[in-house]
């Protein structure tokens, strides 16, 4: 399979490879570590005889990255190719987190969040992991939010019984109560969508972004992902963004709202286990405890 994955690469990008190593799977596709023959390296997420399903998820990746890196302020890997069952970008080398890279980073994505999109959602099908994302575009975030990244993965969790009764109920209070529980309004932002710690690769002294489920959205859903599994030197992130745009009063009480959404689609991807997880947000939310 690998020999024929190399040969894959090479007919899409092009280029002769030269060598191709398995590098893992992660949520269904296999991923590949590759060398050019032109010196080039390349990182590959291979799906063979992939679906509809799999040929928006990696267009909506690609869309992504190069929609991301046109603001200019974080880097991102280059798109190298992308068909129905590969996307295939740059192989960025390792490297580790720093303070001041940190800090950098966290200027970087306040200037990514300013340079704006034309509305809330995206001109293309999302994905965030195997699941899919509506990007129909909207005007106004907290019913957006609400109704396109609350209510579809609240319905999924408890249909699959991640969520029982009672918690539907109470995520759907806060549904209900979006526009007291939103925060001021802001312009839609230009986000990465699941940011992640595993979504921020450190190289070459710098925080670059990867996998991203790209659309416009608000700034504090990336800031909140951050904070959900614990990104490296989180409040040298934070004081480089909060240093170059500083965020709207209440922002610390509203962490737990754009959290609910990431926690809704683990309850989805993984099951019960961040049950509780989801019922802490919540209530925090509507009680304030």
């Amino acid at each position: 399979m690998t020999a024929g994955q190399a040969t894959r690469i090479g007919e899409l990008l092009g280029v002769p490879v030269t060598s191709v190593r398995t590098a893992g799977a992660q949520h269904g596709y296999q991923h590949l570590t590759a060398r050019l023959a032109d010196g080039r390296q390349a990182f590959a997420k291979a799906a063979p005889g992939g679906d509809e399903a799999t040929a928006e998820a990696f267009a909506a990746e690609a869309n992504g990255l190069r929609w991301l890196a046109e603001a200019g302020a974080v880097p991102l890997p280059r798109v190298l190719g992308v068909s129905r069952d590969l996307l295939v970008i740059e192989l960025l080398p390792d490297g580790r987190a720093t303070q001041d890279a940190a800090e950098e980073f966290g200027a970087g994505l306040a200037r990514m969040h300013a340079a704006g999109a034309a509305s809330f959602g995206a001109p293309w099908p999302g994905y965030i992991a195997s699941l899919p994302l509506d990007n129909t575009p909207g005007t106004e975030w907290g019913s957006w939010y609400a109704e396109q990244r609350l209510v579809p993965y609240l319905k999924k969790a408890h249909d699959d019984g991640a969520l029982d009764d009672a918690d539907l109920s109470l995520v759907e209070t806060v549904v209900n109560r979006i526009g007291e529980l939103a925060g001021p309004p802001e312009p839609p932002s230009r986000i990465h969508g699941d940011l992640w710690a595993g979504n921020v690769l450190w190289s070459g002294g710098r925080g670059w972004l990867i996998d991203p489920a790209a659309h416009g959205g608000h700034r504090e859903t990336d800031l909140a992902m951050l904070a959900l599994f614990g990104a490296p030197h989180l409040e040298r992130i934070m004081r480089g963004y909060t240093g170059t745009a500083p965020l709207a009063d209440g922002w610390r009480a509203r962490v737990p709202l754009h959290q609910l959404h990431p926690l809704l689609v683990h309850a989805c991807l993984f099951g019960g286990s961040y049950t509780a997880q989801v019922r802490a947000a919540a209530r925090v939310l509507l009680t304030g405890s």
